[in-house]
């Protein structure tokens, strides 16, 4: 059965961003539904178990795009520009 969540992350541009995470996060086995909305920083998924969760959070997190409730780091936030910029050339 899967269950939906609603995930606040920081460092959300623009549609290149969304991009990266709807194409990174859907590569996760079990996750499906991924729609991210720039406009309130969120991100709505499916899954099937805790532990694919928890994965998205972590690659979220290594995309530069940490929980709400994370530390932003400097790193973070660089790693951000770079997800945005290779999520606008691969529209």
């Amino acid at each position: 059965m899967k269950t939906s969540s609603t995930l606040k992350i920081q460092n959300l541009k623009c549609g290149g961003c969304a991009n990266t995470i709807i194409t990174q996060l859907s590569k996760i086995e079990g996750v499906s539904d991924v729609t991210v909305n720039n406009e309130t920083d969120e991100v709505n998924i499916s899954f099937g178990t805790e532990n694919q969760l928890e994965i998205v959070t972590k690659k979220l997190s290594d995309l530069g795009y940490p929980l709400i409730s994370e530390a932003n780091s400097i790193p973070k936030k660089a790693k951000s520009f770079v997800s945005c910029a290779i999520g606008r050339m691969t529209k």
